[in-house]
């Protein structure tokens, strides 16, 4: 007799775009993408503006609001007894007062990217979970993507020899008049009081793939935090247009290069006509990823010895035809899922000691640049009644 998915009930925290995405991809059927022994529910979902418009975000994606609860605060999500996971999907200036919240009640957590503003934020949140005992991770999708565990396979096994460089990014070209970016400076993109800038939206996917080839897959007992040299150019709001990384781990020889900018994209026309969004470059080969960095469907495979040959890989996302949608944040949805299963705290793909040290990365390379955020958003005292929680404005 078959055994029924695990299924898993979501409280989705916030209502915005990302929010809206993941969502409608939880809500594809998982036998469009062969998975049958998880599954997903939406049992609540909350905004800190009001009720109305958590309503709303239901006819957004197409949900019935049959068995959907529906919350004007975050207070009341984390504490329905009906939710296993919180999704927490709000600016990364609220990512750890909002997942604190959660973790405080005792919820287990999926925390949208980046982690945090600070290392230390992370760090707290990681101790809150332990201290909980519950189930915490960074939303990272492209880490659970096919393609990327292909990929994480072939460097693991020696297919392109030993890796000794990365380079990867992520960019998106918003260049507009009289050095002004075509963002309004109250975008959160921009805002430094959401703690926008380049590197903590865009760049996190191009340390991303830095971080799962050259530091992943380094053994456990030979872990190495690299040091960290930026290049940051400010916006005149005081967040980050452009940055870019050097991450060296010197025990292993090896050297990652992360670019991200608001103003150039990664290839101008969108259609990586400017070749490979990632190169993973080995002693026998190199992988070349074609981009978005953070929604890749093709790599291609080069060898020192094919004599021109190239293979080349396409690894589509699966769409559930009567949904009409596919985006591929449901594989991370799948990785909570299994973990909250087996009764595992943290997913052995992107561990939360990883987690930290990305960010003390991005910390290092945004302090090189001299970018600071109010220290609203960097503080890593908890207060449950902060206007990140409460939507106080």
């Amino acid at each position: 007799m078959a055994q029924s998915p695990h299924t898993v009930r979501w409280g989705i925290m916030a209502t915005g775009f990302i929010a809206q995405m993941f969502v409608r991809d939880l809500l594809c059927n998982p036998a469009t993408r062969d998975v049958t022994d998880v599954a997903h529910k939406v049992v609540a979902v909350a905004s800190s503006s009001s009720k109305d418009s958590a309503a709303s975000f239901l006819e957004k994606v197409n949900l019935a609001p049959e068995g959907v609860k529906l919350y004007g605060s975050y207070s009341e999500l984390v504490n329905d007894p009906d939710v296993d996971c919180v999704y927490v999907a709000t600016p990364h200036s609220h990512h750890f007062q909002n997942a604190m919240l959660a973790l405080q009640a005792g919820k287990n957590v999926l925390c949208e990217k980046a982690f945090t503003v600070t290392a230390s934020q992370a760090k707290k949140l990681v101790q809150a979970a332990k201290e909980k005992n519950v189930f915490l991770m960074e939303a990272v999708w492209t880490r659970y993507f096919p393609l990327s565990i292909k990929i994480r396979e072939l460097v693991k096994s020696g297919a392109i020899g030993t890796v000794y460089r990365v380079i990867a990014d992520n960019s998106i070209g918003n260049d507009g008049p009289e050095g002004s970016i075509t963002f309004p400076d109250e975008n959160r993109m921009v805002n430094i009081d959401l703690a926008g800038g380049a590197l903590l939206d865009l760049g996190i996917y191009s340390l991303t793939w830095l971080f799962q080839i050259l530091y992943h897959l380094q053994p456990e007992a030979e872990k190495e935090t690299p040091k960290t040299l930026a290049a940051v150019h400010q916006y005149k709001t005081g967040a980050d247009e452009s940055t870019s990384v050097i991450v060296q781990f010197p025990n292993h020889k090896t050297t990652g290069i992360a670019l991200t900018s608001l103003r150039i994209p990664t290839n101008t026309d969108g259609k990586n006509s400017g070749g490979p969004a990632i190169k993973i470059q080995g002693t026998l080969g190199e992988i070349q990823v074609m981009g978005p960095a953070y929604r890749p469907t093709q790599y291609k495979i080069i060898k020192k010895d094919s004599d021109g040959q190239v293979e080349v890989v396409d690894c589509p996302i699966p769409v559930d035809r009567e949904r009409r949608f596919g985006m591929g944040m449901f594989w991370e949805a799948d990785e909570v899922a299994r973990c909250l299963r087996d009764g595992k705290k943290e997913s052995s793909t992107l561990p939360l000691s990883e987690s930290i040290v990305i960010m003390e990365v991005m910390e290092e390379a945004l302090k090189q640049g001299d970018v600071k955020y109010p220290e609203l958003i960097t503080s890593d005292v908890f207060d449950p009644q902060s206007p990140q929680n409460t939507g106080a404005r």
